[in-house]
């Protein structure tokens, strides 16, 4: 089992930043890949972005330019960097952890994007 823990969800203005972090604990296997996704009342949930334990990165075209994901192998840990925030970027954002197929999810964190 991997538990994961998001933090640094807020009100934020439109063209601000915002930082989450996801924290993972747990029997964690050196291979897996890290991400975040966002759901908004009524919808479905939807892939932000994910990095692999290299480094590798995958963005939604919704987010490119604007959000960056990163990972701490050492400390288990992916961040979510937020720029340029727009009011449709306002959902609950989850991070996840996938690894040997099994997926883990955190229990979200919500952002607000207005003025």
């Amino acid at each position: 089992q991997v538990h994961l823990v998001e933090s640094g969800g807020g009100l934020v203005q439109p063209g601000g930043s915002l930082t989450l972090s996801c924290a993972a604990s747990g029997s964690i296997f050196r291979i897996n890949v890290k991400g975040w996704y966002r759901q908004v009342s009524g919808k479905e949930r939807e892939l932000v972005g994910s990095i692999t334990r290299g480094g590798v990165t995958n963005y939604a075209d919704s987010v490119k330019g604007r959000f960056t994901i990163s990972r701490d192998n050492a400390k288990n840990m992916a961040y979510l960097q937020m720029n340029s925030l727009e009011p449709k970027d306002t959902a609950v954002y989850y991070c996840y952890h996938n690894q040997r197929g099994t997926a883990y999810w955190g229990q979200g964190t919500q952002v607000t994007v207005s003025s």
